[in-house]
C-alpha cells in the first residue's frame, strides 16, 4: 500500500513539447447522444488544464459504456468532445477512432497547448484483454503517460496499465488526490478513524471490513448488511435481508473486533416495513424484537444518535453504502442522519463511491466533506487494502 503514496505524479515530469497521453475517466451519463450530467468531465479539468499551461501536446482518452469491442456511434466520445471545447475554451479535435490513421495523423500534427480527444477505447477488442500490440498502439502516440481515471483504476487494461509498459508513467491531480485521501487514511489517519459500511451485502464488504478492524478505532456496520450480525448476536431478524452462509464469519468480525478493542456498533434498533415497498406500513422496533413477517429497512432513531455520537468526536471518518433503502423517502432517514453527523464533525471525511456520494450530493454536503471517491468499485478495492493496477503501473518517485 504504501507504494501508492509514492507515485510519480503530472509535476514530476517535464511536459513542455511532449506528447502526453491521458488516460480519463469520461464514462458520463448519456440520454439519446446528450450528456446528463458533466461531473467526471468537469473533474478532469485541472490534469488537463495543468498540461495546456505547460504548453503539452495532450491526447485524452476514455471509454463510455460497454460497447464490446467494436464501432458503434451509440458509445462515440463526440459529444464528450463538444463538452469539453466548451469548457476549455479551445476546440478540442476528435480522431475518428482510437490508434488508427486519423488518431495517428492528429496527434503527429499537435502543436503545443493543443487538446486532441480518441473515440472510445472499448471500440478496440484489445482494450479490455490488455493486449500488449494495442499498448503498444498507445504508446506510439505519445512521449508521456498520464493516468488519471480512478474510477476505471481497479481494471488492467491496455489503456489503463498496458500503456504504461511502454512510457514513463504518472498519476494525474485527481488519482493523486484518491492517493493522498484515501490512502492516507489507511496508512497513518488523524485518530480516532471511524468507518462506517453500510449497504445490503455482507459478502460485498467482507474484504474492507477485514482490513478495517485492522486499522479503525470505530467500526459502524448498518444497512442491509447489518441483519446478518444481528442474527449471529441471536436477535430476530424476521424477513430482513439475511446472509445465512455468513453468520459464522459476522461472528467472528465481532470477535476479532473486541479481541482489538474496536468498537463495533450495529443497530440496536430499526425501522421495519410490512414488505420490500417504498409505501409499505412500518414502525420502529428494537433490534431483537423485529416481528416475523417484517422486514428492516432503515436504522431506527436511537441508532442515528449512537452512530452521530460515534462520529463526532472523529479524527476521520470513511464511509461507504446506504444505512437503508435511502432511494425511498420513508427510509432515508438513517443515511441522512449520518451524512448530516459527518458533514457537522471536524472530521477528515472520505465518502466511497455510489450511493453514498449520490446521497451526500443530494444532500447538498458535498463542500463539506474532504474528499468524495470519483470511483465506487475502485475505492471499495482500496479500502479493501488490494493494490489497483492502474496505480501499481505508474512509476514511483526517484
Amino acid at each position: 500500500m504504501s507504494s501508492a503514496l509514492n507515485k510519480m505524479s503530472v509535476e514530476d515530469f517535464d511536459v513542455s513539447g511532449k506528447k502526453v497521453l491521458v488516460r480519463c475517466d469520461f464514462n458520463v451519463k448519456m440520454e439519446n447522444g446528450v450528456i446528463t450530467s458533466d461531473k467526471r468531465i468537469v473533474a478532469s479539468l485541472p490534469t488537463i488544464k495543468y498540461l495546456i499551461d505547460n504548453k503539452a501536446k495532450v491526447i485524452l482518452c476514455s471509454h463510455l459504456g460497454r460497447p464490446k469491442g467494436e464501432f458503434n456511434p451509440e458509445f462515440s466520445m463526440k459529444p464528450v468532445a463538444a463538452r469539453l471545447s466548451e469548457l476549455l475554451g479551445i476546440e478540442v479535435k476528435m480522431a475518428e477512432d482510437v490508434v488508427g490513421e486519423s488518431a495517428q495523423t492528429l496527434a503527429a500534427g499537435l502543436k503545443e497547448g493543443e487538446v486532441l480527444l480518441l473515440e472510445n477505447v472499448r471500440f478496440e477488442p484489445g482494450e479490455t484483454k490488455n493486449d500488449p500490440e494495442l499498448s503498444k498502439k498507445f504508446a506510439s502516440l505519445a512521449d508521456l503517460y498520464v493516468n488519471d481515471a480512478f474510477g476505471s483504476a481497479h481494471r488492467a487494461h491496455s489503456s489503463t496499465t498496458g500503456v504504461a509498459d511502454y512510457l514513463p508513467a504518472a498519476c494525474g491531480y485527481l488519482i493523486q488526490k484518491e492517493i493522498q485521501f484515501i490512502g492516507g487514511a489507511l496508512e497513518n489517519p488523524k485518530r480516532p478513524l471511524v468507518a462506517i459500511l453500510g449497504g445490503a451485502k455482507v459478502s460485498d464488504k467482507i474484504g474492507v471490513i477485514t482490513n478495517l478492524i485492522d486499522k479503525c478505532d470505530t467500526l459502524i456496520v448498518g444497512g442491509g448488511m447489518a441483519y446478518t450480525f444481528m442474527k449471529a448476536l441471536g436477535h430476530h431478524i424476521g424477513n430482513s435481508l439475511l446472509e445465512e452462509d455468513k453468520i459464522e464469519l459476522a461472528k467472528e468480525m465481532m470477535d476479532k473486533a473486541k479481541a482489538k478493542g474496536v468498537k463495533f456498533l450495529i443497530p440496536v434498533d430499526n425501522k421495519v416495513g410490512k414488505e420490500y415497498n417504498e409505501n409499505t406500513e412500518y414502525m420502529d422496533v428494537n433490534s431483537d424484537e423485529i416481528p416475523d413477517g417484517w422486514m428492516g429497512l432503515d436504522i431506527g432513531p436511537e441508532t442515528q444518535k449512537m452512530f452521530a455520537d460515534a462520529v463526532k468526536d472523529a479524527g476521520t471518518v470513511i464511509w461507504n453504502g446506504p444505512m437503508g433503502v435511502s432511494e425511498w423517502k420513508n427510509f432515508a432517514s438513517g443515511t441522512i442522519a449520518v451524512a448530516t453527523a459527518i458533514a457537522n464533525s471536524n472530521a477528515i471525511s472520505i465518502i466511497g463511491g455510489g450511493d453514498s456520494a449520490a446521497a451526500i450530493q443530494k444532500l447538498g454536503f458535498a463542500d463539506k466533506m474532504s474528499h468524495i471517491s470519483t470511483g465506487g468499485g475502485a475505492s471499495l478495492e482500496y479500502l479493501e487494502g488490494k493494490e489497483l493496477p492502474g496505480i501499481a503501473a505508474l512509476n514511483d518517485k526517484k
